[in-house]
């Protein structure tokens, strides 16, 4: 039988490399919406943040999604992120 790939990203806050499962992605559709994505697979620009509501609330206040997505990420997104958890 053959094992699954382990797949590791790196959180853009933390710079902490996990399992892709570990991870929230947080995707900049070509329209310039932003959209959490929970099955990995949206279309557009990504980044990832650590599933820990520590780490996003600092990624809220460093505004880190903003300067990687290229874009005004709404507070609403990161209140979206700690509802999930």
């Amino acid at each position: 039988m053959r094992e699954k790939k382990l797949v590791l990203r790196t959180c853009v806050f933390s710079r902490e490399v996990c399992e892709k499962k570990d991870l929230f992605r947080i995707v900049r559709t070509p329209e310039g919406e932003v959209v959490i994505d929970t099955k990995g697979k949206a279309n557009g620009r990504g980044a990832y943040l650590k599933k820990d509501k520590e780490i996003i609330l600092k990624a809220q206040k460093a505004k880190v999604l903003d300067k990687k997505l290229e874009v005004t990420v709404p507070d609403s997104i990161y209140q979206e992120l700690i509802n999930m958890l």
